[in-house]
């Protein structure tokens, strides 16, 4: 994974580690930081990008008793009050959830983000139901089921993973970075520029220092620029880091549902349901009471056609997603209007185990249907001279498997540990030496994650043919055996 970052490394022993203080302020603050007339404002760290990813960084710096001293920079685009999650009603969630691993969960509660969590409307689950389509062949994962010996923790675990609201965790990343605050420049909302090498002046020499130019004029030089700006990011494009990948052609349709009833399980163990169709699976995840939340894989026609639907139908072809066949839900995408008729008519024609398949859905909130192109991209390096990539800006991952937002924030725990190791040794943090073991721990985890997703995304895509029945019987296999399991179970944990 060579780096293809535009400048060439260069001595900076003419500046040493920033321990300037800057003035106390609240987290949305856009007052520039003190600098000398005519120069860039300098800063150890400077962090393009106000998401989870970026939020948990600056956080995991900021409270780390061997990187709290230095100065940190935050830039975001947009409006960082617009991330907060002001509408606590138990019946109204936002569509953008994600399923976090409790090694996402230890590393929240480390850096003391986690106390600031709205836990209310966090949804822990105990148990994962997988199955095909086609075939019906089934894999049940719950730590009860598994063999202990294949666990490196004690079988009394339980939960797989939580169901929290973007909002609520940025919520919680934004007002733990308020109680921290000192040493901390956030600027929101403010868009960057350009990005470019710094000059040579009589006082400093900061040609291979990155510095950013924001809308609003200020210039921040970096000893290390940090990209956390997503998919498209400019951060990545300045250091040149080629970034490799294809469109899947499917669109996710997320939505925010009612159940018919209390949720599934009971308070104590809910289950969380996915179900592999030929144009892409469909999951529908436990948010607590009587909620749920929809990630729906399928062709952008159908995403289409889902997203202009009138409630009751949309909810209608939710609730056959679970239940009719592949050729039934091909029917039924093809008709502009009348699917709740047709649902419950064809229903009537179609046994189904009602206990191993997901709660019916009775509404959608509304405004919550949306949709977005689904893609896997992979930067051939997160790191160059100077610069270092985490989440979307390094890696986007189809969302089959739930792991988008966990591989970012166990991106934003690996270079925290390494910059700590830069500043406790006294090196560089902005050298290559000093960066490299964040790509070396980070890439190929992560490329192994989005090895395995994309093969099951297109392994999954057969409606017939003889790869039906070898995938089914391999999907038998691992839930029969309790090490392999367990093994997959750990990995989708991050243990």
């Amino acid at each position: 994974m060579p780096s293809r970052v535009l400048y060439s490394i260069r001595s900076c022993s003419r500046i040493s580690l920033l321990r300037s203080h800057i003035p106390a302020r609240s987290w949305y603050s856009t007052a520039a930081a003190s600098s000398t007339p005519g120069q860039p404002e300098l800063y150890d760290v400077v962090c393009v990008g106000g998401g989870p990813a970026g939020l948990s960084l600056v956080a995991g710096l900021r409270s780390s008793k061997i990187t709290s001293n230095l100065k940190i920079a935050l830039v975001e685009g947009q409006d960082l009050q617009k991330n907060v999650l002001k509408d606590a009603s138990p019946t109204i969630y936002s569509n953008r959830c994600s399923s976090l691993t409790p090694a996402s969960v230890k590393y929240l509660r480390e850096i003391g983000a986690w106390d600031h969590i709205d836990t209310s409307r966090v949804q822990p689950y105990q148990e994962m139901q997988v199955w095909d389509g086609v075939s019906d062949s089934r894999i049940s994962f719950d730590w009860a089921s598994a063999s202990g010996l294949a666990l490196k923790q004690p079988v009394d675990r339980t939960t797989i993973a939580y169901m929290i609201e973007n909002l609520n965790l940025t919520t919680a990343l934004l007002s733990r970075l308020s109680e921290l605050d000192s040493k901390l420049s956030i600027s929101s909302p403010t868009r960057v520029s350009s990005v470019e090498l710094g000059q040579e002046t009589e006082a400093l020499d900061l040609r291979s220092w990155p510095t950013v130019t924001l809308d609003n004029g200020r210039q921040l030089a970096a000893r290390l620029l940090v990209g956390a700006d997503g998919a498209n990011s400019p951060v990545r494009t300045f250091a040149g880091i080629p970034s490799r990948g294809w469109d899947y052609g499917r669109h996710g349709v997320v939505a925010s549902l009612r159940l018919e009833g209390p949720g599934w399980g009971g308070e104590e163990h809910k289950i969380a349901y996915q179900r592999f169709l030929p144009t892409g699976p469909v999951a529908m995840l436990p948010l607590p009471g009587n909620m749920a939340t929809l990630v729906w894989s399928t062709v952008p026609e159908r995403a289409a056609r889902l997203k202009a639907l009138k409630e009751e139908d949309f909810v209608a072809m939710v609730n056959a997603a679970f239940r009719l066949s592949p050729v039934d839900l091909e029917y039924l995408h093809t008709i502009p209007e009348g699917q709740k008729e047709e649902v419950e008519w064809r229903e009537q024609h179609t046994p189904v185990d009602e206990q191993k398949i997901p709660m019916r859905a009775v509404g959608a909130q509304a405004g919550s249907v949306a949709n977005f192109p689904l893609k896997m991209r992979h930067a051939d390096t997160y790191t160059g001279e100077r610069v270092a990539l985490v989440g979307d800006a390094a890696h986007t991952v189809h969302p089959l498997a739930g792991q988008g937002l966990n591989q970012g924030q166990a991106d934003a725990a690996a270079l925290v540990r390494v910059i700590e190791t830069a500043v406790s040794q006294g090196s560089d943090i902005g050298s290559q030496l000093a960066l490299e073991a964040y790509t070396g721990e980070r890439w190929q985890a992560n490329n192994a994650l989005l090895g395995a997703v994309d093969k099951l995304h297109k392994l999954y895509s057969f409606g017939s043919g003889p790869i039906v029945p070898v995938r089914s019987w391999g999907l038998s296999a691992v839930n029969a055996i309790g090490p392999l399991k367990g093994w997959f179970m750990r990995q989708a944990a991050g243990t």
